[in-house]
């Protein structure tokens, strides 16, 4: 009878232990958009920044696809999450999510809190000189949950009248930014959009001159530095789930808000820092005109 109840009481206390255990555990969900080994190649260093930071609390990167963002979400299966603005906007409005900071963005020697999306073909495209040019050729975007790389041009076509399902000969997606960029350069399709900045990161790596596109609908800010033909919004957020606790949340907001940006978790992730949570609305207000999102019809 005693050695039962020693039994009985040795897996409970195995149990318990890993109860604790688990609640030590913080996950961070990221999306993966370029595959889970770029992803936790950026982020885990965040992950161990914390982990020190954060007494008595082991902290882990999970990768997430596009497809697995917000099962992770609803699920219960992270503490917090980043993710581009659209599908935070998307968790915030269906599972009760809270943005907690914004990352500032470092590219060219420049602080970045706000990125947009580029409409471009190749230079050698006689046919193609503007937005309504596009009319009857084909399209390539990256996917129809990316904000940068589809929702914004998306918006600013539906702006200059001209309907992509209606009026193009045909919109594909290429699944990451980089495919759309050498589809539209080895004329595989005529036109196509990604994220501000993706041209000039592959120009200097080498993969691919900028004289060799055309920028069309083209805009300029005072402030940002890439090629645009979009409106500008705020960077991906770090957001925490409904169920999270509000003092964990304080304590990860002021870790990351006090990196600085030759802190190897920064230069890691190729950003200055976190500030606080910059306004969605914006956000949403293109989700409501787009149909998409939260506001899918």
């Amino acid at each position: 009878m005693i050695r039962r109840m020693t039994t009985v009481l040795a897996a409970l206390l195995w149990l318990l232990a890993g109860i604790v255990q688990a609640g030590d555990t913080v996950k961070i969900g990221v999306l993966a958009k370029n595959g889970p080994a770029k992803a936790l190649k950026r982020w885990k260093p965040t992950g161990e920044y914390l982990t020190a930071r954060l007494e008595g609390k082991t902290v882990e990167i999970v990768p997430l696809g596009f497809e697995k963002v917000f099962p992770a979400i609803e699920g219960n299966e992270v503490d917090f999450f980043l993710v581009n603005s659209s599908m935070f906007v998307t968790a915030k409005v269906k599972y009760g999510a809270e943005a907690i900071l914004t990352m500032i963005n470092s590219r060219q020697g420049k602080a970045l809190k706000s990125f947009g999306g580029v409409i471009f073909t190749t230079a050698y495209n006689d046919a193609i000189n503007s937005l309504a040019d596009i009319k009857g050729k084909t399209f390539m975007a990256v996917k129809k949950s990316s904000f940068g790389g589809w929702q914004m041009a998306y918006k600013e076509l539906l702006a200059q009248g001209i309907d992509p399902f209606r009026d193009f000969a045909g919109v594909e997606f290429g699944g990451k930014h980089d495919n759309v960029v050498f589809a539209v350069q080895n004329e595989t399709v005529a036109a196509g959009t990604v994220r501000t900045d993706t041209l000039e990161r592959l120009a200097a790596s080498g993969a691919i001159s900028m004289e060799e596109f055309k920028i069309l609908g083209k805009k300029s800010y005072d402030t940002f530095p890439f090629v645009c033909s979009t409106d500008l919004y705020p960077e991906w957020p770090l957001a925490k789930t409904k169920q999270t606790d509000s003092t964990l949340a304080a304590q990860v907001a002021a870790a990351l808000k006090s990196m600085g940006q030759d802190d190897k978790a920064a230069k890691a992730a190729k950003i200055i820092g976190w500030t606080e949570p910059l306004d969605y609305s914006g956000v949403e207000d293109l989700q409501k005109s787009l149909g998409v999102g939260a506001y899918s019809k």
